[in-house]
């Protein structure tokens, strides 16, 4: 499969058992391909809406029961029907592909988040999800478990969020909590000048420790699940924790430093998921 896009962590890897990897396959070219309708190209607005609308039909046209797509429109079978197959076989919940819709919709309709609430109940729609989906296929769906993966999945969000507050500017969006900007004395102005000043590296200090709290709780996941799936996990973790190290080592300077992970990095991630 080809991913376009930058990843933190890898997708459908070696690592998967093979009878997994078809579906982790359906699962994200539904997300990604989605997300897409909602971030990329130029269309306006209403015409991303209208989009997701069609994702909104396909999901709702698999839960009623047509899993061979013969109430899909042309244009969603390519999507959809691999992803009908997955859902039946593992029995993977409708409810999380609505989820990540609503959270597309809402990229759409809402550029601010007042404080840390708002952020974290994004990230409920928009990244735990994909985790529960995960923990489906394991089979491994206890409410600690599910604890654990939704702390993950929120710090690598939020991680992301930090990684692209640049990015996330020039589409008129900031993810970081209104009310700790706020606290910080940060204005959007900085961001828009791209200031690393002392109170942004304040107000970023905060936000770092508060995704690595969330890693470090969640990590216990990736022992308890056996193999390769714990170890893939284990550097999915690994991976959100690195790209925050290295926030630290440009002094929070993301506006022209971003942060991403390269071949060397992996190495140190993969010692670190085996012994760590």
């Amino acid at each position: 499969m080809a991913v376009d896009h930058y990843e933190n962590f890898p997708v459908a890897s070696w690592l998967l058992p093979k009878p997994l990897r078809p579906a982790v396959v359906a699962i994200y070219r539904f997300a990604r391909s989605a997300d897409d309708i909602a971030d990329e190209g130029d269309a306006l607005p209403a015409e991303r809406l209208a989009a997701l609308a069609q994702y909104r039909l396909g999901l709702t046209t698999l839960a009623s029961g047509d899993y061979d797509g013969a109430r899909l429109p042309k244009e969603l079978r390519e999507i959809f029907l691999p992803l009908g197959r997955a859902i039946q076989e593992h029995s993977l919940p409708f409810q999380s592909f609505f989820d990540l819709l609503t959270a597309f919709e809402q990229d759409l309709t809402q550029a601010r988040y007042p404080n840390n609430e708002a952020v974290m109940a994004y990230c409920r729609l928009s990244a735990n999800p994909v985790g529960l989906l995960m923990l489906h296929l394991y089979k491994t769906t206890d409410a600690r478990a599910i604890e654990q993966s939704d702390a993950i999945c929120s710090a690598l969000q939020r991680v992301n969020f930090l990684q692209d507050v640049a990015i996330d500017w020039r589409k008129n969006r900031i993810y970081l909590p209104g009310d700790a900007l706020a606290h910080f004395g940060v204005s959007e102005e900085t961001i828009a000048q791209g200031e690393c000043t002392q109170a942004w590296r304040d107000l970023m200090t905060e936000q770092v420790k508060q995704c690595r709290a969330l890693l470090h709780f969640g990590y216990p996941l990736g022992r308890r699940l056996p193999g390769r799936i714990g170890l893939e996990l284990r550097l999915i973790v690994q991976g959100g924790l690195n790209i925050l190290e290295k926030i630290e080592q440009v002094e929070f300077d993301v506006f022209t430093r971003r942060p991403i992970l390269r071949p060397t990095d992996w190495i140190t991630m993969f010692w670190r998921a085996l012994w760590r």
